[in-house]
């Protein structure tokens, strides 16, 4: 039987409001963990293995998987992407750990997401949190040599609420400003440029330091602003740097050009979820996004922890 103790653990989603790319060489970024994460539930199960299973939002079981210990075999499951990836992430935490690979010999791993597995709320920072964990080793060293990442959304999965971010450093802030009922979150679903635009932010060298110290300045801002026309000029600042140095359209652009309020792409571009402004009510706002094709809009206040 496996020494690990049975326990639950749960680790929360994550999005990025600013700092975006410039994150990743050391800017200041305002990060927001979700209500949203993932559940861990570890008990003992069959001897000599790992089993491992995790189900989305809805119920489905999209990862099932059953791996001989130590060596890792795949026994049952489909050699997946996402098997390669969990196996990826479990040498490399027990290769960190003076917790042998032995101990997970007995186990059975059941995951419980909260949020689609498809919205890029952090399905896989959670995950890396949670193995380091078990590990008991330091999470950004587990994510420096599996998934890569400036650890944002490491901080955001344990984060009791929004946090200012930069180079491993996570500080609580009070960023619950009075307009919250004004702002929401619209999931896209596109996957629109984001690995071609942090090669070209990779490939902007001395430019990028010129712009962080105004990605600095605009975070801080957003912290302090008080009003939601402030708070629409930041937005509009952020995106119209982040536009220019990777020479990127602006969501807003490309989808919502007659949206009366601020549209404001969070993480990498062209991902999951932008951040909208609106100074109508609710209904109102909801029915312009879902008679363009976008039904998943979200408050602020469910959303953000």
């Amino acid at each position: 039987m496996s020494p690990f103790q049975e326990e639950t653990y749960h680790t929360q989603g994550k999005l990025l409001l600013t700092g975006e790319y410039f994150v990743l060489d050391g800017a200041m970024a305002l990060a927001l963990p979700t209500r949203l994460g993932q559940h861990f539930k570890l008990e003992h199960g069959k001897s000599g293995v790992l089993s491992w299973q995790s189900y989305d939002a809805d119920g489905t079981c999209w990862f099932n998987t059953t791996l001989e210990i130590p060596n890792l075999k795949i026994l049952s499951g489909e050699p997946s992407e996402a098997t390669q990836r969990l196996i990826q992430v479990l040498e490399q935490a027990f290769l960190l750990s003076e917790i042998p690979l032995n101990s997970l010999a007995g186990c059975a791993i059941t995951t419980q997401l909260d949020f689609s597995r498809h919205w890029g709320l952090g399905s896989s920072s959670t995950l890396i949190s949670f193995v380091a964990h078990l590990a008991q080793v330091n999470p950004y060293v587990l994510l420096a040599a599996t998934f890569g990442g400036s650890g944002y959304d490491l901080a955001c999965a344990l984060a009791k609420g929004p946090i200012i971010y930069q180079n491993q450093v996570a500080q609580l802030v009070a960023f619950h400003p009075s307009f919250v009922d004004q702002l929401y979150f619209v999931y896209l679903g596109k996957k629109q440029n984001s690995r071609d635009g942090i090669l070209r932010y990779r490939a902007l060298g001395e430019q990028v330091k010129a712009s962080s110290g105004q990605i600095n300045q605009l975070t801080l801002d957003v912290i302090a602003c008080t009003s939601l026309s402030e708070f629409e000029e930041l937005m509009l600042r952020h995106e119209m740097i982040v536009s220019s140095i990777l020479d990127l359209p602006r969501a807003q652009d490309l989808y919502f050009s007659d949206y009366w309020g601020q549209v404001k792409s969070l993480g990498a571009w062209g991902g999951d979820f932008v951040l909208v402004t609106s100074d109508r009510d609710a209904t109102s706002t909801k029915n312009y996004f879902q008679q363009k094709g976008f039904e998943v809009i979200l408050s602020y206040g469910k959303m953000i922890l």
